[in-house]
C-alpha cells in the first residue's frame, strides 16, 4: 500500500504519512521537513525525512553531517531558520528553513487530499490560506504561519508498466522508490516475482489490452510484454487516449514497423509521435538493469522538465 511505501522509502515518498491508512496510524514519527533552502544546500527545497518509533535519533536529512543530529525528544513541532555552517558545522555553506513535526495516534491527520496547519500556536486559518485551498494545492505552501501540502500518493503520475519478464522487473524496482504511483500487468499470477516492491499495485488481466480503459487518462505506460502482437495492441489503445504517453521496448527496426501499422490503423503523425522507442538509453546497455535505468532517467526528465523525453537511437 502507499502507506507502506512511507515506511520502506523515508525520502520524498513520505508524503505519504499525510495520509496515513488505518495500518499505519498506531506508529508514531516525528517528520522533519526542509522546506526552504538557499545557496549551495545539497537537497532540493520541500526535502522530508522521516524517523519511525524505536529509533533514537533523527538523522541529517538538509545534508549528510551528524551535527544535524537530535535525540527524538528534543523535538517539538517548530520552526527553524539555520545557516548550515556556523548553525550546523557543515562545510557546504547555504542556509535552511527547518519545521520538524511530531505524529504519533493522536496527532495523525484525517485522509485527505491536502493537510494544513499552523506552525506555531493554534489558531484560525487566515483568509489567504482558505483561498489557496479552494483554488486548489499542488506544491507545498508555508504562508501567514501556516503549512499547507498535497499528501498522499494520488498526486503521484500514474505509471503503467506492462510485462512481468526480467525487464518489467528490473524498471519496477527502479521506479517503485520514485515519484511514480506504478501499476503492474501481466497476463498471470505466476508471472509475477513472490515479493512486490512496496507501493507497488499488480494487476492481472486475462486480456491486458481491455485493462488499458482502466488507466487514469495522463498514465504514462511503458510496454514490454513477451508478444509483439500484444504490444502493438496495448500500443493501438493506449494511442488512442490522448493524454496518455508511451513507450515502447525494441529497435529502430521495430519502432519502423510499429509505426507503419499503426498508421494503417488510423493514428495519425502527430498521435505516432507520442511513442517513444527505442526506450533508455542503449549507450548503457542492453542488459535489464541498464535498460531499466536509463528509463527511469528519462521518466524523471519528464517530470522535471514536463516533456517527454527518449531515444530515437538504434
Amino acid at each position: 500500500e502507499p502507506s507502506v511505501r512511507a515506511i520502506a522509502q523515508p525520502e520524498p515518498s513520505v508524503r505519504a504519512i499525510a495520509q496515513p491508512e488505518p495500518s499505519v496510524r498506531a506508529i508514531a514519527r516525528p517528520e522533519p521537513r526542509a522546506h526552504a533552502l538557499a545557496r549551495s544546500v545539497p537537497r532540493q527545497s520541500v526535502s522530508r525525512g522521516m524517523v519511525c518509533s524505536g529509533d533514537d535519533v533523527v538523522p541529517a536529512r538538509a545534508g549528510e553531517g551528524p551535527a544535524s543530529a537530535k535525540p527524538l525528544r528534543q523535538i517539538p513541532r517548530r520552526h527553524l531558520s539555520l545557516p548550515l555552517g556556523p548553525g550546523l558545522g557543515q562545510c557546504c555553506g547555504g542556509a535552511v528553513e527547518l519545521l520538524l513535526e511530531r505524529f504519533d495516534t493522536g496527532t495523525l491527520p484525517a485522509p485527505g487530499p491536502v493537510y494544513a496547519r499552523p506552525v506555531g500556536a493554534p489558531g484560525a486559518m487566515p483568509a489567504t490560506i482558505a483561498r489557496r485551498l479552494g483554488a486548489g494545492i499542488t506544491a507545498p505552501l508555508l504562508r501567514d504561519g501556516w503549512f499547507v501540502e498535497p499528501c498522499g500518493s494520488a498526486n503521484a503520475t500514474p505509471l503503467w508498466i506492462w510485462g512481468a519478464g526480467h525487464v518489467g522487473r528490473a524498471l519496477v524496482a527502479a521506479t517503485s522508490p520514485l515519484p511514480f504511483r506504478v501499476t503492474w500487468i501481466d497476463d498471470a499470477t505466476d508471472r509475477f516475482p513472490p515479493d512486490i516492491p512496496p507501493g507497488v499495485t499488480r494487476l492481472v488481466a486475462a486480456d491486458p489490452v481491455a485493462a488499458v480503459g482502466h488507466a487514469p487518462g495522463r498514465a504514462r505506460h511503458i510496454v514490454l510484454t513477451y508478444s509483439h502482437d500484444r504490444d502493438l495492441a496495448l500500443c493501438h489503445a493506449i494511442l488512442a487516449r490522448p493524454e496518455a504517453r508511451l513507450g515502447l521496448i525494441g529497435s529502430a527496426t521495430k519502432k519502423a514497423r510499429f509505426l507503419k501499422r499503426l498508421a494503417a490503423l488510423g493514428h495519425s503523425p502527430a498521435t505516432l509521435s507520442r511513442l517513444v522507442c527505442p526506450i533508455g538509453h542503449p549507450s548503457l546497455g542492453k542488459e535489464p538493469a541498464a535498460i531499466a535505468l536509463g528509463v527511469a532517467f528519462d521518466l524523471l526528465e519528464k517530470e522535471r522538465t514536463g516533456a517527454w523525453a527518449g531515444t530515437e537511437d538504434a
